[in-house]
């Protein structure tokens, strides 16, 4: 292979259409799909828990707020308010607003105006009080804080009744009215018979989002490295699984008509590839098998054509020489004239059988439609026994025919016979020549068998005489006889009836033909 060819097959295998980018592609697809799931499921699954945590944090900072932050009556504020250290605790806590600074001053209390009271908030914070009637107040608004979301008055009833009811209050993910987007939680005022309102503390959630942003990003970084780092991995691996592949690829191109004895590994460590392996080499088996069959089909037809081409024209020849000979004046004398005629009768028939002999053959391959029908074997047998008998002429005739019966076509059946006889009285001596046919049943089968004591067949001879024209050697030559197409003949026939036909021969002791086809 060329190196400019060796460069274009590259090319074919690394372009879009290759099955090895598709195999890479589709698996970063995969990958990537799935990272992606995996991240989107990491990133819900992140900000839940952050959010969980976060609220919680929330409500464990709503429960410590001081009462005097939250609760609008000094005096109701006064009596929780924290005492000094050294001070009385046990003194009265009644005092009322006209006396406030000054009488708990002396009781060594300090209740400063609300005006005054320092609200701790972070700058992200929000605070906000939620009475029983729905009224907000924002505690947050005059300080440093965000300013606290207002939630429609049906949720906060709904989260008072879930209070009364002992039930979890999960927290919420709302926008203030500056657009900002804070997590809030609730806390219950009042007894837990007599709820008074909520304390509702929130806190922006940018910070958590910018959190979650940082993982999300670390996250498709190393998702990317991934699967960089898996194409760069992948393609040695892909390339080496596929080298099998290439190596089937290879050898089906050096494949062609004139080279099928190739056969690929059968066993490559890969039950896919080994599978197509042994496809191809089925098909190459079949193959090879098809080519030799057409190449004996076409030396078949080839001889076919020259012998049957011999065949006529010897007749032909023979007629066209005698017609020469009356032309020139043999028709003046009744001698030739007769001798002549009588040759190119005799031609003529000869041509006329070979004839009807190859429609017949012709009909035969077709798989004709027999005429089957119940009959006695044995009976066929000694019907056709006189006329055999004077085929046979001086040569001795021996039947041995016992009651059979079956589904056969008579006509076609006494041809086989007439056949087989013929081509035993063909090649025995005339005189000491010895044919013996036998006729019996043996199970499900009707086994007919002409032998004769001639010369015999040699070995390499008997798988070929089934052939058309097909002629042995000289010892076994005819002294007059058909065109060679008798035993075809007798073949194709018990083929049509569903038996078969065999021959077995010794040199020097004679000829057996078998024929055994369904008795019943």
């Amino acid at each position: 292979m060329s190196r400019q060819q060796q460069v274009k097959r590259r090319l074919r295998l690394r372009g879009p259409g290759s099955l090895r980018m598709q195999l890479l592609s589709r698996s970063l697809l995969v990958l990537a799909v799935l990272l992606i799931l995996i991240g989107t499921l990491q990133y819900v699954w992140m900000k839940n828990a952050m959010l969980q945590n976060q609220a919680e944090a929330l409500t464990l900072q709503l429960r410590a707020i001081p009462r005097e932050i939250w609760d609008p009556d000094p005096d109701n504020a006064a009596r929780h308010a924290m005492p000094r250290p050294g001070t009385d605790n046990t003194a009265d806590e009644t005092t009322d607003e006209s006396n406030g600074s000054a009488g708990n001053a002396g009781k060594g209390w300090t209740t400063p105006p609300r005006s005054e009271r320092p609200l701790m908030f972070l700058p992200n914070m929000s605070l906000a009080r939620i009475e029983t009637n729905g009224s907000h107040t924002d505690l947050s608004s005059d300080s440093s804080g965000r300013s606290a979301p207002k939630l429609p008055s049906d949720t906060y009833s709904q989260i008072l009744q879930e209070f009364q009811e002992h039930r979890p209050v999960k927290y919420k993910v709302v926008d203030d009215a500056d657009g900002n987007e804070q997590l809030i939680v609730f806390r219950p005022l009042g007894g837990p018979e007599s709820l008074t309102g909520l304390l509702q503390l929130g806190i922006d959630t940018d910070a958590l989002h910018a959190v979650l942003m940082r993982q999300l990003i670390i996250f498709a970084l190393l998702a990317l490295l991934a699967m960089a780092g898996g194409a760069a991995l992948y393609l040695p691996l892909l390339r080496r699984t596929l080298l099998p592949l290439n190596r089937i690829v290879d050898t089906v191109k050096s494949t062609d008509a004139g080279n099928l004895a190739e056969r690929f590994p059968a066993s490559q460590g890969q039950q896919e590839i080994d599978r197509l392996a042994e496809s191809f080499n089925g098909m190459l088996e079949r193959l090879e098998h098809a080519f030799e069959a057409e190449r004996e089909a076409k030396e078949h037809m080839r001889r076919f054509v020259a012998d049957a081409s011999h065949e006529l024209r010897t007749p032909l020849t023979s007629i066209h020489g005698f017609l020469e000979v009356l032309l020139r004046g043999a028709a003046d004398h009744p001698e030739q004239l007769h001798a002549a005629l009588s040759s190119m009768h005799g031609e003529s028939r000869r041509m006329k059988k070979l004839v009807e002999d190859l429609l017949l053959l012709a009909k035969l391959d077709q798989r004709p439609k027999l005429q089957v029908q119940q009959a006695r074997l044995d009976q066929l047998l000694r019907e056709m026994e006189p006329h055999l008998r004077m085929l046979a002429r001086n040569r001795t005739a021996a039947f041995q025919t016992l009651p059979a019966q079956g589904r056969c076509d008579p006509d076609k059946l006494k041809q086989v016979v007439y056949n087989l006889f013929q081509n035993a009285v063909q090649h025995t001596d005339p005189s000491d020549g010895v044919i013996t046919v036998s006729l019996k049943q043996q199970g499900d089968r009707a086994v007919l068998t002409v032998s004769d004591n001639g010369p015999g067949i040699p070995e390499e001879h008997l798988p070929h005489l089934f052939e058309r024209f097909y002629r042995i050697d000289r010892s076994r030559a005819r002294i007059q006889g058909g065109a060679g197409l008798g035993l075809t003949i007798a073949h194709s026939i018990m083929t049509a009836h569903g038996g078969s036909l065999s021959v077995a021969s010794t040199l020097g002791k004679g000829t057996a033909f078998r024929a055994e086809w369904p008795a019943e």
